[in-house]
Formats: C-alpha cells, structure tokens, sequence
C-alpha cells in the first residue's frame, strides 16, 4: 500500500489563517481583552478548549465556553458565504486519494471542519477526520494525527503528515509520522519546526504521489 496521507486543514487546504486571525483578535477587543504581538502564533495549533482559554486569559470577559461558542458561530458563518481555498488545495486531495488512504488531523472545532468538507466536496476523500477536540490534547502535542492513524487503521509511522505551522509540524513527527511542510508566506514556521520535515513543497502543486513516497522511512 501507498503511504497514508494525513492533512492538516488550517493554512494547509483552507486559507483560514487570516480569518481566524481576524475573527479572534476583533473578538478579543469587542470584549475588553488585549492582542499580543506573538498570540496568533501561540493560537495556531490549539484545540477549541484550549485556545478558548488563552483568550479569557487575554482579558475576555466571558467563560471560555462562551468564547468558543462566540468565535466558532463567526468563522461557520464567514465559511457559509464561501470557504477559501488555498490554490491547489483541490487537486492535491484528489491526486493523493488516488490509490491510498487520507485522513484529515485539525485543530478546527468539529463544526467547522464538518461544513468545510460539505461546502467543498472534499469530504468525500478522506476516510477518517479529526479534530483536536475529540482527543486529550491539541497540537503540539501527536493526540490528533495518532487518532487519524488509528481511525484509518495504519501504523503512524507509515503515514506522512502534510502540515504548516510550527505546533502542526511537531504534532504530526512527534507521532512519528515522516511530514511534508507546506509554508504558509504570512504565517511561517519557526525555523527548528521546520527543521523536522522529511520534505517541503512551496505550493500544494508540489505535493505529489512521487514527492510523498519518495520520502525517507
């Protein structure tokens, strides 16, 4: 069998890093918290309950659950209206599903990744999808992509890992999973997360069947 693909979603096939950037941080000010200069790269990565919390601690004056249910409503309703894709997004799940098996690790909120896969149609390629809520811990720590290995009943370490961030590339290798890095321009890596991908593609147009099995095991 061809190497398992598990994809992150946020800033990997979704272009949605800027508008959860935008999303939260006006959140945070209608609600009388303060945005710090390194906040959205702390945010990137964590599960709905734990960046819900980081908020509150930013000065939000509401119940972290109330911050979830408030920042989710806004990005559902944003995607609604149309969810940016990132070029090549398309084509690079229908060119890896062919012949393997996908899965998808990502720090959105169930709800959001559920009405991301029903606008696209990309739903229909993966064959396991998680979210960080429904495991212990969110990125950096593995919980996420070793629950997507296990749903699509593979070994991690056969799996490859495509990711952007910096929380996203050492979740996916520290489940032992080899990663493909696909920087994101505004938001990228810090250069030691970096340093733990098997392979990097500037573009999704890059991420091919020959790039990802050509990886080392």
């Amino acid at each position: 069998m061809r190497s398992p693909v598990v994809f992150d979603l946020d800033g990997v096939l979704v272009d949605s890093e800027p508008v959860w950037e935008e999303v939260r941080r006006a959140f945070v000010a209608e609600h009388g918290g303060t945005w710090r200069e390194e906040t959205q790269s702390r945010l990137m990565g964590m599960s709905t309950g734990e960046w819900s919390a980081y908020l509150a601690e930013l000065g939000v004056r509401l119940p972290p659950e109330e911050i979830a249910r408030g920042v989710v409503g806004q990005m559902a309703e944003r995607y609604r209206h149309g969810v940016p894709l990132l070029p090549g997004a398309r084509e690079a799940v229908e060119r890896l599903a062919a012949g393997r098996p996908l899965g998808l690790a990502s720090s959105s909120p169930r709800a959001l990744i559920d009405v991301v896969l029903e606008a696209t149609g990309l739903g229909a390629f993966f064959g396991a999808t998680v979210s960080t809520e429904e495991v212990a811990y969110g990125k950096p720590a593995p919980d996420g992509y070793l629950e997507a290995a296990s749903r699509l009943g593979v070994d991690p370490s056969d799996c490859v890992a495509v990711e952007d961030s910096s929380n996203g590339l050492r979740s996916a290798h520290a489940a032992g999973m080899r990663v493909v890095a696909v920087p994101h321009p505004l938001y990228p890596p810090a250069p030691d997360a970096l340093a733990l991908a098997a392979g990097t593609a500037k573009a999704l147009d890059e991420l091919t069947p020959d790039l990802v099995d050509s990886l080392p095991r």
